[in-house]
């Protein structure tokens, strides 16, 4: 069997690596150049994820950074946690920089027999023709103009702030933190025992002087030096059709969230997971490799994805609301439900897994 992916981003070559481990031939098509993530992008992937990507991915154990705890705070009960979320016999996600992430999985591509390179073929009749399964990561392609634009949007009419900064060494920098400001969320992510990524997400569409707010909340770490940023608006979507005809839609064009939660490259890989069962029920079963595994695709993870992205989008709102009052009744009873220890461990799941039904 022989697919095409479009687009060469780090969906497109998790996708691949996947297909490839199973013995389907992949063209890439693209514009023959490398991406090149900022150093300072980073990638939350939760326990069960992980566990896949190492697995029927590509083994990247190397350039994780473990997170055995997070911890939940609102301006508006100060130093106080709202909720905490530990498990001392794992870890619940890990950090990878996207820099290096892309370059160990582009540069196995580049060794693998089975996968190919092609600069980007804008005709959908010319590709249609000779691949089975088409699956879409680029925007920009013709075929996304054309029969993937009907979507569900929103705008959160904020931006979205990300760096690192340098700070004095810390023997168990494994704990990450996010504080919902009047502001916005703001999360501090360590990326290493020096080093810790930073990504807050702020109201209004108007520069802000991101090294002064994070001085102003930071209470861990004594801070050497902060790295220049980069911002993007904030838009969530979510995809109405899936699939037209042998085309699969994949990765943030079904889906975009607020980052609150770095749930976003979690959902890519649970779709790819789902790809991965279909093809190994398709091969145990002895059926051809086709179409219906568009069909199958949809049916499966589509509900499921609307609900999860749905589910970040009410927690958003939630603490949005909770940060225009000054009391702070609503965050007591959510510190309440937080010491509920079946409902922590539902949270903990939901982040981890995503939504099983």
């Amino acid at each position: 069997m022989r697919v095409s992916i479009l687009g060469n981003g780090l969906t497109s070559l998790a996708l691949a690596q996947m297909l490839a481990n199973e013995g389907i031939r992949i063209d890439i098509f693209s514009n023959k150049r490398i991406i090149k993530y900022k150093r300072i992008q980073t990638l939350g992937i939760s326990k069960t994820n992980i566990d896949f990507f190492n697995q029927n991915v590509l083994n990247i154990k190397k350039l994780l950074w473990n997170i055995n705890k997070i911890e939940i705070f609102t301006e508006n009960l100060h130093d106080e946690k709202v909720i905490d979320f530990e498990d001392h016999d794992k870890n619940l996600f890990s950090i990878v920089r996207n820099s290096d992430l892309y370059k160990t999985l582009n540069d196995n591509l580049k060794r693998n027999k089975l996968v190919k390179f092609k600069e980007k073929v804008n005709s959908f009749n010319l590709i249609k023709e000779d691949y089975k399964l088409i699956f879409n990561c680029d925007y920009d392609h013709p075929i996304t103009k054309n029969f993937f634009y009907k979507k569900l949007d929103k705008d959160y009419n904020s931006l979205a702030y990300v760096t690192t900064f340098k700070h004095k060494k810390l023997s168990n920098n494994h704990s990450a933190s996010q504080i919902f400001t009047k502001q916005g969320p703001l999360a501090f992510l360590p990326i290493s025992s020096s080093e810790t990524s930073v990504v807050y997400s702020v109201k209004g569409k108007k520069n802000i002087n991101l090294g002064e707010l994070i001085k102003k909340y930071n209470k861990k770490y004594k801070i050497l030096s902060i790295n220049n940023f980069f911002c993007f608006e904030l838009k969530s979507s979510n995809l109405r059709s899936y699939y037209y005809q042998n085309v699969i839609a994949f990765g943030d064009m079904l889906h975009r969230l607020h980052p609150l939660a770095g749930q976003g490259f979690n959902m890519t890989i649970r779709d790819i997971k789902e790809i991965y069962k279909l093809i190994n029920f398709k091969k145990e079963h002895g059926l051809d490799l086709d179409v219906s595994i568009a069909k199958d695709f949809e049916r499966n993870t589509k509900n499921k994805n609307f609900l999860f992205s749905n589910g970040i989008d009410l927690i958003y709102e939630f603490f949005n609301f909770e940060s225009k009052f000054k009391n702070d009744k609503l965050s007591k009873s959510i510190q309440f439900l937080g010491k509920n220890k079946t409902m922590n461990k539902f949270l903990k799941s939901f982040a981890d897994k995503g939504l099983s039904i």
